[in-house]
């Protein structure tokens, strides 16, 4: 791990949608105490994608400054967005990605890298790295319609042996609900990543603050 400051993971906003809403709803949980923030929006152009990855940070920074913004995938985005001076700290990767080596090289010693995970091989291989890494997400915890990753999903006690595989912390992810995080905070996850619970919430502080609930402060 070479990001110095501790990473308060416990609540992981992974946003979705593209406009006023996903900005707003993004700055609403960082107030209510979500510490990570990433921007997911798989399909759209870079410099729309750019756009939308300051609107967000320039959001969170103003609502919870303490809060940490990321992109998925898009090491370069995440550069660019840095390199202007937008409040956004790293990226989040999977294997298919830019290597982690390569994004660390770009981002510099003080960006979040964070790396896609689900099977004990693919744990061990990021642990391998974690030089170059900050944190993992590990999933799926359940099938998920938002992203389909192949790989069977865990339930609750299949993080249990895969945490025990790393030094990294670990978040849960793939349809997590709030009502999961208790269970999941005793299997020693870092935190859980939620999209629908708190993009689709009417009051996403009220999921943030049960989240953050079942996890000891970092």
């Amino acid at each position: 791990m070479t990001h110095t400051e501790p990473l308060d993971i416990r609540c992981y906003l992974v946003t979705s949608g593209t406009d006023r809403h996903t900005v707003e709803t993004a700055a609403r949980a960082a107030a209510a105490g979500a510490g990570m923030v990433q921007v997911r929006a798989k399909q759209l152009p870079t410099a729309e994608l750019l756009a939308l990855l300051t609107a967000v940070a320039e959001a969170v920074h103003r609502a919870a400054p303490a809060t940490r913004v990321v992109v998925d995938d898009r090491a370069d985005v995440a550069f660019a967005a840095m390199h202007a001076g937008a409040p956004v700290h790293g990226v989040h990767l999977g294997w298919d990605d830019l290597p982690v080596e390569a994004a660390r090289a770009m981002l510099g010693p003080d960006a979040i890298i964070g790396l896609t995970t689900g099977t004990a091989d693919l744990v061990r291989r990021a642990d391998a790295l974690s030089e170059y890494i900050d944190y993992l997400g590990c999933g799926p915890f359940r099938p998920t319609p938002t992203k389909n990753s192949g790989r069977t999903p865990l339930g609750v006690e299949g993080y249990r042996p895969l945490v025990a595989e790393t030094r990294l912390p670990m978040v849960a992810i793939g349809d997590v609900g709030p009502h999961d995080a208790p269970a999941l905070a005793a299997t020693g996850v870092a935190g859980v990543a939620v999209v629908r619970a708190i993009m689709t919430a009417d009051q996403p502080e009220d999921v943030v603050h049960q989240i953050l609930r079942a996890f000891p402060h970092p």
